[in-house]
C-alpha cells in the first residue's frame, strides 16, 4: 500500500530501528514505547487485518513473534512481556497493517493490566449460549 507507514518502512522510505529482519517479516522498536524494548513485528506483505491472513501466514508470523520475544527479553534481562494485536478500529488499531506488539515488562513499570468488566461478567451466560458450538 502506497500510504501505509509500515509498508514505507519495509521499502526503506522511512527509517526504523530494525532489530530483526528476514525475507517475509520485520521487527523494529516502537517509536512510542510503553516500556524499554517495546517492539513491533510485521509481515512485509501488506494486510490490513490479522483475520485476513492465511493459516500459514499466521503460523509463520507467530513463529517470528516468539523468536523475537524470546531474544528481546533475554537480552533485556526480563522474562515477562505482553503481546498485543489490535484487529480493527474499535480495538484500537491505528495503523491498518497487521502488527504484533511485544512489550517487555519490568518491576514497577507502571503499566496496567486488563481489568474485568462487570457488564461482561454479567453477560457471560448469554455470550456462552451464543458461541457454544459455533466456533469450529
Amino acid at each position: 500500500m502506497e500510504d501505509c507507514i509500515f509498508c514505507k518502512i519495509v521499502r526503506g522510505e522511512i527509517p526504523a530501528k530494525k532489530i530483526y529482519e528476514d525475507q517475509d517479516y520485520l521487527a523494529f522498536l516502537n517509536i512510542a514505547p510503553n516500556t524499554k524494548g517495546h517492539s513491533l513485528v510485521i509481515p512485509k506483505k501488506h494486510s490490513d487485518l490479522f483475520v485476513d491472513l492465511s493459516s500459514e501466514e499466521v503460523g509463520a508470523l507467530n513463529q517470528v513473534v516468539q523468536k523475537v520475544a524470546k531474544e528481546l527479553t533475554l537480552v533485556l534481562e526480563t522474562k515477562s512481556f505482553n503481546l498485543g494485536l489490535n484487529n480493527g478500529e474499535l480495538s484500537g488499531q491505528s495503523i491498518n497493517h497487521v502488527h504484533w506488539h511485544i512489550i517487555p515488562r519490568y518491576q514497577g513499570d507502571g503499566l496496567l493490566h486488563w481489568e474485568k468488566s462487570p457488564q461482561a461478567e454479567a453477560d457471560i451466560d448469554q455470550v456462552f449460549k451464543i458461541l457454544k458450538d459455533k466456533i469450529k
